[in-house]
């Protein structure tokens, strides 16, 4: 493993949500996978692309790459256990995870990647993946899009949720700051969190600041799409475009976004041989409101901000 870019890059210290390609070959990825596994580190996490040649360098999830991936899935199981006239056993079968990892294909082609959040439907055959969610912060449009292309083309999703957020304008990130005591690390974290709670009314899509340290950039731009498999004979490495999109481009208002993003259906969240009618397969699952979406951004905002002062938080003496 002398010399390894892939190692290299593993080794060095990452910002949270930090998404870095490596080209490297399966072997390599293997090989530094079982590193750290040995090593029993959760983050950084390692994927796999057989189809582009690259490993996935993935930094801890910030709490807002977590909670709108976790939100959208929940919610849209929520909304299924909400609709009446749909047999409750029918209803039992929905279960939802967060990034599980998932290797399709053979030898140095094989592909290992994790999905962000996911419905899926339990029958006596097995597990099947429904909807699929990708959030991404600051991540490329081109990485989004692949990611959640394969667990359509791949992994044979009915339809595939991608959200991506553009974070700007931290510039250089805050310094350290070192406290004597435990006691004033909090007393100053406090303050920090009671100043820039009173930023998000005004601010609420940031930045988020105090004198001259961003704790949270300007998001700039909201993208929300989902994604079907347009031929059943898509090979897996199909980089699909979207069959919807949502962009907000500027974030002090919110456009119409449609509560069913375009028709999202009970028959996309559970297995056809399951459904008693393709009546009920066609109701509409009604999951996204404007304003818990936005409460729910903003109150995800603070937190990533108030983790980074925390990380940036440290006490001299003990």
């Amino acid at each position: 493993m002398a010399q390894s870019d892939l190692l290299a890059t593993v080794r060095r210290p990452l910002s949270s949500d930090a998404y870095i390609e490596v080209p490297a070959s399966r072997s390599e990825y293997e090989l530094v996978q079982d590193i750290l596994e040995e090593e029993d580190a959760k983050y950084p996490t390692l994927q796999y692309d057989g189809f582009q040649k690259v490993a996935i360098v993935s930094g801890t999830p910030s709490p807002l790459h977590g909670d709108m991936a976790g939100e959208l899935v929940g919610r849209i199981s929520r909304s299924i256990e909400r609709m009446p006239g749909i047999d409750q056993n029918i209803k039992y079968g929905l279960s939802t995870s967060n990034e599980r990892s998932n290797t399709r294909g053979a030898g140095d082609a094989s592909t290992t990647r994790n999905w962000d959040g996911a419905l899926t439907y339990m029958t006596r055959e097995g597990e099947a993946l429904m909807v699929a969610v990708e959030v991404g912060l600051s991540q490329t449009i081109e990485s989004l899009r692949a990611a959640i292309s394969y667990s359509v083309c791949t992994l044979r999703c009915r339809v595939g949720i991608a959200l991506s957020i553009n974070e700007c304008g931290r510039g250089t990130a805050p310094t350290v700051r070192y406290y004597d005591t435990a006691d004033q690390r909090s007393a100053a974290i406090r303050d920090i969190k009671h100043t820039i709670e009173s930023q998000v009314q005004t601010n609420p899509f940031g930045p988020l600041r105090i004198g001259e340290e961003t704790w949270f950039g300007k998001v700039t731009k909201v993208l929300l799409e989902t994604y079907r498999l347009e031929d059943e004979t898509s090979p897996p490495e199909t980089l699909l475009d979207p069959k919807q999109s949502f962009s907000v481009d500027d974030c002090r208002k919110w456009a119409e976004v449609p509560p069913n993003l375009a028709e999202i259906t009970f028959g996309d969240c559970v297995p056809t041989h399951i459904l008693t009618s393709n009546n009920i397969g066609a109701t509409p699952v009604n999951f996204f409101e404007q304003d818990w979406f936005e409460n729910r951004f903003q109150l995800s905002m603070l937190r990533t901000a108030m983790e980074r002062v925390w990380s940036k938080s440290k006490v001299v003496r003990v």
